[in-house]
């Protein structure tokens, strides 16, 4: 077990959000954070995201495809070393097809969306890829 998953070991894991669009993912981590049972965290710089991962447990990591500096597929390259246990859904306004060599690789990408979606969709979307048994569930 690395450090990383030392000092997390004993915290909730949580979902989090890298998307370089503000008001995306202010309203997604807003909307996912009051209606299920997991705190959520969100970034809108994959390198504040990849700094961050040292102090969160995170089970699910959803990231854009397209973002400056640094794009999706190179942000859970470096993500997976510092998350170990968690899982990548990948989101996008853009065709992903024309990648689907580079996606296929990324062993801990579970899934795929297409924006826009609803953040009903992506909270069953986080719960069906969650690693482990301690799913998260919808608040009441």
């Amino acid at each position: 077990m690395n450090s990383v998953t030392n000092r997390n070991a004993d915290r909730p894991r949580s979902v989090v959000i890298v998307d370089d669009q503000k008001p995306f993912v202010d309203l997604m981590a807003k909307m996912l954070g009051e209606n299920l049972t997991c705190k959520v965290h969100a970034f809108t710089r994959p390198a504040d995201a990849l700094r961050g991962l040292a102090r969160i447990s995170a089970g699910v990591i959803v990231t854009d495809y397209d973002m400056p500096v640094m794009n999706g597929v190179e942000f859970i390259r470096e993500a997976s070393s510092l998350a170990p246990e968690a899982v990548f859904i990948m989101i996008s306004g853009h065709n992903l097809e024309l990648i689907d060599h580079e996606l296929s690789q990324l062993e801990r990408l579970k899934m795929r969306m297409q924006k826009p979606f609803t953040w009903s969709s992506l909270s069953s979307a986080v719960i069906e890829v969650w690693p482990g048994t301690d799913v998260p569930k919808y608040r009441q």
